[in-house]
């Protein structure tokens, strides 16, 4: 594994912690979040010579990790600028107690971005493949 690799990857995981807490919506994360994911995939194909699935899978790990800290820490910004997610709290298994939902959540969450990452990655690997032949 690469983890300087991951490390700076993970910074567009840390970047988008700060901007989903303060300046981005709900509705225009998930486009971000796909830009990011396509552009770590194409990067770990073009940088590693091994373990694609693995690297990328350990940027979304890494990834959860800054985004879960920041909307932890920034839990009353975070709730006041998405009122829908401020609504959803209070229907999950601990409404009393919404930063340890967030906790148990992150990972999950990261884990399938990882898994995207992974896929595409491998996917990248073979695009970057044709474009070198």
């Amino acid at each position: 594994m690469k983890i300087k690799l991951i490390l700076q990857l993970s910074l567009f995981g840390l970047a988008m912690a700060i901007a989903t807490v303060f300046f981005i919506s709900s509705t225009n994360e998930p486009f971000c979040w796909l830009a990011i994911i396509i552009i770590c995939a194409y990067i770990i194909a073009k940088k590693c010579t091994e373990k694609y699935f693995l690297n990328g899978l350990c940027v979304g790990l890494v990834n959860s990790v800054w985004v879960t800290a920041a909307h932890i820490i920034f839990f009353e910004t975070y709730l006041t600028n998405h009122p829908q997610e401020a609504a959803m709290v209070t229907h999950m298994p601990f409404p009393d107690s919404p930063r340890l939902m967030m906790l148990m959540t992150g990972p999950v969450i990261g884990l399938i971005s990882g898994l995207f990452i992974g896929l595409f990655s491998l996917c990248a690997l073979k695009f970057t493949k044709k474009m070198e032949k």
